[in-house]
């Protein structure tokens, strides 16, 4: 289900423009939930599912980061330009400039990432934190997706590995969304709205390919040396954990939030990947709305 926007619009962020949609009113009396979306290089558009929390009277707030969506996109800056602290001070520029003050926050995958990043520095409005399908390290991402790799049929992981090879693109395309079809989103075909991500990706990948890379088990950008793992401890609000049972962030990527973070519990999704608000869409929304609403 989703639901509508209250509220678009954009906000300066020094020369550029962050777009954002609000469901539900910001002065309803409830926090609202900011939501992070995932890439580095997404957008918004694929969980748009989690509007439906504003059912409840919470508004949810979603946006697009810098280079993604409907924000301004700047394909000519290279990896000098695009950092973790660009996308924590857009965040914060965002908040200040919505005037919100007491806030939840759910990032998904790379934006749990982010997500922790800005819980580690401890904001004083920050009432609870949500990390979806998120690694600890890209160390530990990049152990558990050569995993997953290793476990696939002969054909499509040999396919993988000659991907450079002149006739091996149409095999390499082919076993790629393959894992994707196990390790991202079981629902297939995507949805609407997970096309629409996967569309303006393709349309710019510039956010993608720098500080990831290629795919989704080929980390060889400015993230491939990124730990949150030795500070985790510094997060100080309570914090729900989720993964899926077949997701691309595997436990051992995903285990030390819940171990290291002091107020952390850790759901997972039985029947999900990357993507339980999709796969598992009504246990999802009511594990995180009921999480929000014991911290409002």
């Amino acid at each position: 289900m989703i639901l509508e926007p209250d509220r678009v619009g954009t906000v300066p962020f020094g020369p550029f423009e962050t777009w954002y949609r609000i469901t539900g009113a910001l002065d309803s009396g409830l926090a609202p939930l900011i939501v992070l979306h995932g890439g580095p290089g997404s957008a918004h558009d694929y969980l748009l599912s989690l509007s439906a929390l504003a059912l409840g009277g919470r508004p949810v707030l979603h946006y697009d980061q810098l280079g993604c969506g409907h924000s301004t996109h700047l394909p000519d800056r290279g990896a000098e330009f695009w950092t973790v602290d660009l996308f924590l001070d857009e965040l914060d520029n965002l908040l200040e400039r919505i005037g919100i003050a007491d806030y939840h926050l759910l990032g998904q995958s790379w934006g749990g990432m982010l997500a922790g990043e800005h819980a580690v520095r401890r904001p004083q409005g920050l009432r609870s934190l949500v990390i979806s399908n998120s690694p600890v390290s890209m160390e530990l991402w990049t152990a558990g997706t050569d995993e997953l790799v290793r476990q696939m049929p002969e054909a499509e992981r040999r396919a993988l590995e000659h991907a450079a090879a002149a006739d091996g693109a149409a095999a390499a395309a082919a076993a790629t969304t393959a894992f994707y079809d196990r390790h991202v989103c079981r629902v297939v075909p995507n949805p609407p709205e997970v096309r629409a991500t996967v569309a303006q990706q393709e349309a710019d990948p510039t956010v993608y390919e720098v500080m990831n890379g290629p795919n989704e088990f080929t980390c060889v950008g400015t993230l491939r040396t990124w730990t949150i793992v030795e500070r985790l401890s510094r997060i100080a609000v309570p914090t729900l954990v989720i993964s899926g049972h077949h997701d691309e962030a595997t436990p051992g990527a995903v285990r030390p939030w819940a171990e290291r973070v002091p107020d952390a519990r850790w759901e997972v999704f039985a029947d999900s990947s990357h993507m339980p608000f999709i796969e598992e869409p009504e246990r999802y929304r009511a594990v995180v709305g009921e999480f929000l609403a014991a911290h409002d």
